[in-house]
């Protein structure tokens, strides 16, 4: 019960980033994305910005570390149930589809939970998804910066049980290096859709 609970949530929250509201249709205006949209964002403001963590080797990195390549970005946590999972396989997935079409992604992934998500725990994280997977996390204060950055909501509870479960966000970010954030893609998109999508994208960039 408690699962369907917290998947509904995030469900519920995941039309609205920190004040901009996503809505369906296609890009106008001189958008030179607009033939690849199938979401726009309706409010004031664009997504992306600094952060400095800590990847799943131990290392130091910023975002101009990891947005020298078209990327996808999700941000989750390794102990979430069956919503972070999914996505990530989902994302994997359409890595492999983009690399077997030519193009060179990489898949990104934040840990909203840096305090069960050590970098053990991320390094294995990154075994079980993908080999080319950069998975990062860092203090309470630089996971706060990253997801304000792009404007993802989380909650982790203040509770002395370890078998908590974290209310979060659940877009996959499209950045490209010269551009930044430039779409979002929901759950319901297959791997195959997501890879077409980010193809025109790339092609368009």
């Amino acid at each position: 019960m408690q699962k369907l609970v917290v998947a509904a949530a995030c469900t519920a929250i995941a039309g609205m980033i920190g004040g901009l509201w996503y809505v369906t249709g296609p890009g106008a205006g001189g958008d030179q994305f607009a033939d690849c949209r199938t979401s726009r964002v309706a409010g004031n403001g664009a997504l992306g910005g600094e952060f400095n963590l800590t990847d799943h080797r131990g290392m130091t990195v910023t975002d101009k570390d990891v947005f020298t390549k078209p990327a996808l970005l999700y941000y989750g946590y390794t102990f979430c149930p069956d919503i972070c999972p999914f996505d990530m396989a989902r994302n994997a997935d359409a890595i492999d589809v983009l690399a077997e079409m030519g193009y060179d992604v990489a898949p990104l992934f934040v840990s909203v939970d840096p305090r069960r998500d050590t970098q053990e725990v991320l390094s294995d994280y990154v075994d079980m998804m993908h080999p080319d997977l950069i998975a990062m996390t860092g203090t309470e204060e630089q996971v706060k910066q990253a997801a304000e950055a792009f404007r993802v909501y989380y909650r982790v509870p203040e509770t002395d049980d370890d078998s908590y479960l974290v209310d979060h966000m659940t877009f996959t970010y499209l950045v490209l290096p010269e551009h930044g954030f430039v779409d979002f893609f929901r759950r319901d998109l297959s791997p195959e859709q997501i890879a077409k999508q980010t193809a025109c994208f790339i092609d368009a960039a």
